[in-house]
This record gives structure tokens, C-alpha cells and sequence, in this order.
């Protein structure tokens, strides 16, 4: 199949395409290249193209032709986000319906738009499943559920919509992200033999970027009445920041200090994978510790070199640096 995949130079697109250019698909990346043109490989099955996904004129003459698109393309996270809200808005919000439309009108099969697990809000049930109220508490996440509802409007049977809900994605990439929680842990321990946990109770769920990839492999593969116009979560399990820490303590070295202090940031989220596991049979096959390993690995073997101060593993610092607007 021909897929199109929004900012697939990514973290989790860096892992994403040479997976599905193992399988024998044709892929189509359009990316800024904030990260450098060589995250992905040259491949014969491969097309990067540097570009702007609000450049709809672009986007007119280059999705025509594919089977499949996947929406990775977003400001990321909170602090990206709140940076520059406009332009987080823009990105986020305002280029999205657009680029459905027109994925919609030149005959693009299925739509797989990556949303995100804090969309929910702070929950008080066990388990948080996709029927529940959204209840976003920042910018980010409320346009996150708002470009849910627009996809949703869409859905048709030549016109199959799909959402995944990833929780907090960890483990080594191509395109190395040190800015998510589990990959934070790793980097401090590993570098300055210590973890200082801001608060520790609040639940984060995570999952390790290759079960990431396997999710979307399933959403692609599966069959179109399974899928058109669900929503899916995609986690490992809820562990506390508290048990993350001593998750990399066990990896990395018993000598690892651990240090807590209080924090004002109650987000704490808690989701239920069920429905996938249920519906395409997907489960994460990976844990935390298995990313923590992986990350022990490339700092072993000198993968990824100054990770405190080299801006490419964090995206604000990226943001700051080549001032996108």
C-alpha cells in the first residue's frame, strides 16, 4: 500500500517507517526535517519531503494516490504547546480539518490520527476507557479531542477514520526523544547517578515505542469494519512516577540516588487498553524496563552523545532555537 505519514521524521515516526518499509509499503513523508534530513534512511520505497503540513497547496498535489494517512504531525506535549500558543493552534488545531478533507476527497481509504491519552483529564476511576467524558485540562489536549470530533464527522465506509490515544511513549529511537518521562529518568540516572521525582504519586501510563509501532501495524492491517471511526488507547500499564523511578533504579544501578520533591502538577492519567486487546487482539509485548535497557544500551555504545545539552532531544529547546511561525 502507498502510506502517507505526517511528520514522519519523528520520534515515533523514526521508528514507524522502517518497520512499514519492511513490509513492502510505499511511504511518503512530509516533514519538516527539524531534526535533521537523515532520521530516516534512504530507501528506494521512500519519499521524504520537507514541507509544512499547513501548506495546503503542497498537501493538494502530493497525498492524491495514497491508500493510507497517518497523522503524527503535532506541536507535542504541553510545554511545546504553550511556547507559542498560535502557532501550537495552528499546527494542532486549524491544519487538521483540511488535511482530512482533503485526504477524504482524493480517495485516501483510512485516516489514523494520533491523539493523545491526556484528552481524559484527571479521572477517579480505575480504569479510564474510551466511552469516557473528555475533560482536557490544557490547550493541547482540548484541541487533541476537538480534532477527534472533526475526524469523526468524516467517517464513512470508503472513508475509514480511526483514533489511537497513545499514552506517554518511551525507549530509543533514531529520532531520540529525552523529554518524556521514563526517557528523563534514564538520562539523569544514567549520566548524574541520580532521579529527582517531582511529587511521584501522579500516574503516568507509558508504552515502549516498538509496542507503539506494532499498534498502528494492527490498525492498518485489520479489517475496516473493526475500525472505522474507533477509538483506541494505547498503553502498557499505569505506574506511579514513584514506581517509573525505581523501575530505571533497577536497570541502571542500585547506586542511583533518588531524590523527591513536591509538585503543583496533578495531572495523573490512568487508562484501560482493553478495547484494543479486545477488538485486534493488540498488547504491548515490551515493558518500561526493556525501554530503560534500551536507552542503557545507546548510552553504552554512544548513540546519543550529550543529552543535556544538545538540543535535538527536546523539542522546546528545538522550538526556541529555529523559531517556527
Amino acid at each position: 500500500m502507498k502510506i502517507f505519514i505526517t511528520v514522519g521524521a519523528g520520534y515515533v515516526g523514526s521508528a514507524l517507517v522502517p518497520k512499514l518499509l519492511d513490509l513492502g509499503h510505499e511511504i511518503t513523508v512530509l516533514d519538516l526535517m527539524m531534526y535533521g534530513e537523515d532520521v530516516l534512511q534512504d530507501h528506494p520505497q521512500l519519499k521524504k519531503i520537507k514541507g509544512d503540513i499547513r501548506q495546503i497547496n503542497l498537501l493538494s498535489k502530493i497525498i492524491p494516490g495514497h491508500d493510507i494517512l497517518i497523522h503524527l504531525a503535532c506541536i507535542s506535549n504541553d510545554p511545546s504547546f504553550e511556547l507559542n500558543p498560535s502557532l501550537g493552534k495552528s499546527i494542532n488545531f486549524d491544519a487538521f480539518e483540511p488535511i482530512v478533507k482533503l485526504s477524504r476527497d482524493n480517495n485516501v481509504s483510512r485516516f489514523i490520527y494520533a491523539s493523545s491519552s491526556s484528552v481524559y483529564g484527571i479521572k477517579n476511576e480505575k480504569n479510564v476507557t474510551e466511552d469516557m467524558l473528555l475533560e482536557p485540562l490544557t490547550d493541547y489536549s482540548k484541541f487533541k479531542a476537538q480534532c477527534e470530533t472533526i475526524l469523526n464527522k468524516y467517517k464513512s465506509d470508503n472513508f475509514i477514520t480511526t483514533t489511537i490515544r497513545p499514552s506517554t511513549v518511551c525507549g530509543y529511537a533514531r529520532r531520540q526523544r529525552l523529554d518524556l518521562v521514563v526517557n528523563i529518568l534514564t538520562n539523569h540516572a544514567y549520566h548524574k547517578r541520580e532521579i529527582k521525582v517531582f511529587g511521584g504519586n501522579q500516574l503516568r501510563p507509558n508504552i515502549h515505542i516498538s509496542d507503539m509501532v506494532s499498534s498502528y501495524l494492527d490498525v492498518i492491517r485489520a479489517d475496516k469494519n473493526k475500525i472505522n471511526g474507533q477509538i483506541f488507547n494505547v498503553g502498557f500499564k499505569n505506574q506511579s512516577v514513584d514506581e517509573l523511578a525505581n523501575d530505571v533504579k533497577s536497570i541502571i544501578g542500585e547506586d542511583i540516588k533518588i531524590t523527591k520533591t513536591k509538585s503543583d502538577d496533578n495531572r495523573s492519567y490512568h487508562v484501560s487498553s482493553e478495547k484494543i486487546f479486545k477488538i485486534l487482539g493488540f498488547e504491548p509485548k515490551f515493558t518500561v524496563k526493556n525501554a530503560v535497557q534500551d536507552l542503557k544500551k545507546a548510552f553504552d555504545e554512544g548513540l546519543l552523545t550529550n543529552t543535556f545539552i544538545d538540543e535535538k532531544y527536546f523539542n522546546i529547546k528545538r522550538m526556541q532555537s529555529i523559531n517556527l511561525d
